[in-house]
């Protein structure tokens, strides 16, 4: 019954796992397509630089 239980928590973690790194690589795909349109659409008077800080 415990490595039942044991393997069925490690499925459970790995598919929790999957999970966040997909929603992860989704983030960075959203907020590089974020800064290359902030890249290419940026003023012209302010120096070059489209960012605040």
């Amino acid at each position: 019954m415990v490595p039942l239980l044991l393997v069925l928590l490690l499925v459970l973690l790995l598919f929790g796992a999957g999970f966040a790194v997909k929603i992860l690589w989704w983030v960075a795909i959203a907020v590089l397509v974020i800064w290359l349109i902030g890249f290419v659409a940026r003023p012209k008077n302010s120096s070059g630089r489209w960012y605040r800080w």
